[in-house]
C-alpha cells in the first residue's frame, strides 16, 4: 500500500520559519503532483502550494512570496518552507499526491499541526 507520512510541523513564533517534509512509500511506479493543503478549525481544506514531477509548482494567494515548495524526486519527498509565519497561517498541514501504482490515485498523509503564536 501507498504511505504518505509528514514531518516537521511544530510550535514557532510570528516571523519565524518552518520546513515541512512527506515522503510517499510502497508500490509507486510514478508520480504526477505532490502537493500541501492545510485545514484550520472551523474551515474547509485548502490548497497551500502543488509540484510536479517536471517542476511546475503552484501556490495560493495567500503565501506566495514567504512558502516555497520543493521536491527530491527520487526520494519521493516533497518540502515545503516556510518563512515570515503569521498566525493565520495555524492548522493541520496535509501532504498530498497524484500518482501511479498498480493503479492511479490520490493519496493524504495524515496531517502534521503547525501552530504560529503572536
Amino acid at each position: 500500500q501507498v504511505q504518505l507520512v509528514e514531518s516537521g510541523g511544530g510550535l514557532v513564533q510570528a516571523g519565524g520559519s518552518l520546513r515541512l517534509s512527506c515522503t510517499a512509500s510502497g508500490a509507486i511506479f510514478s508520480i504526477n503532483v505532490m502537493g500541501w493543503y492545510r485545514q484550520a478549525p472551523g474551515n474547509q481544506r485548502e490548497l497551500v502550494a502543488t509540484i510536479s514531477r517536471g517542476g511546475s509548482t503552484n501556490y495560493a494567494d495567500s503565501v506566495k512570496g514567504r512558502f516555497t515548495i520543493s521536491r527530491t524526486n527520487a526520494k519521493n519527498t516533497v518540502y515545503l518552507q516556510m518563512n515570515s509565519l503569521k498566525p493565520e497561517d495555524t492548522a493541520v498541514y496535509y501532504c498530498h499526491a497524484n500518482l501511479f501504482s498498480r493503479g492511479s490515485g490520490d493519496y493524504w498523509g495524515q496531517g502534521t499541526q503547525v501552530t504560529v503564536s503572536s
